[in-house]
């Protein structure tokens, strides 16, 4: 059996980490170099570095900044935020991220996936989704930092932007994000079961039974968390040692 991922998130805004709920009421966290840092002594298996304003002001990620964080690394790191061409992808990979991860642009145009895909490899290209649930019944997909309402059903695109090219999917509830709450199971299993790439569930975690939920009742092959982390109410290994109690295969 695949080991699971367990992934920290660097929301990032003018050069700090930042965390929010339901992608309001931010309040700072910390420098993102230190607490990259901090995650790979505790054995993070990745790292996520959005900068979360960029698509909503138009203004492309801050390279220096990721080069820095970069720096520290020694996993893989996915850089994502106001990516809206092959020349802001190639930048970030230059710059040190591993991979890209690709939300508003890649809804505006599709074929950017592909695009991508074709120069740097499907393992580098990630699509980003915020999903925000509908009253109804379903998920609608979010753009510019989840303010603005697209129409397009979560699920429905997961699926077709894996075929075009993404690599893997960074799928984020807003509705749970940064509620302690819990992750969004039936969002997180209909996009697992709707693709064949790696599904990384974002949005809700409060404590380790969270991601053991997650693994145990979704098909999701890692899980993402930034509150947890960022304010030390556990750490990675800690996590991780309480997957592994479970039965959950995790890379100790």
């Amino acid at each position: 059996m695949l080991t699971r991922r367990v992934i920290p998130c660097l929301d990032v805004d003018g050069g700090r980490v930042v965390k929010g709920i339901e992608f309001g009421s931010i309040r700072d966290a910390g420098d993102p170099v230190e607490m990259a840092s901090r995650y790979v002594e505790e054995g993070a298996d990745e790292l996520v570095f959005l900068d979360i304003t960029a698509s909503s002001q138009k203004r492309a990620t801050v390279s220096r900044l990721v080069s820095d964080v970069a720096r520290v690394l020694d996993i893989p790191f996915t850089v994502g935020g106001g990516v809206s061409s092959m020349e802001d992808a190639r930048a970030i990979l230059l710059s040190g991220a591993d991979k890209v991860g690709v939300n508003t642009a890649a809804v505006e145009n599709p074929g950017l996936l592909t695009e991508l895909m074709d120069a740097f490899g499907r393992q580098c290209v990630v699509l980003a989704i915020d999903a925000k649930g509908l009253p109804g019944g379903g998920y609608e997909v979010r753009t510019y930092g989840g303010s603005r309402a697209t129409g397009r059903d979560a699920v429905g695109w997961a699926a077709e932007g894996a075929r075009l090219g993404a690599g893997e999917i960074l799928l984020t509830s807003m509705d749970r994000d940064g509620t302690g709450g819990g992750y969004d199971h039936g969002l997180c299993d209909a996009v697992s079961r709707a693709v064949r790439v790696p599904v990384v569930a974002s949005g809700g975690c409060g404590s380790a039974a969270h991601m053991r939920d997650v693994f145990e009742k979704t098909g999701v092959d890692a899980a993402l968390a930034a509150s947890i982390f960022h304010y030390e109410s556990t750490s990675v290994g800690a996590v991780k040692r309480h997957l592994a109690e479970r039965g959950i295969p995790v890379r100790l």
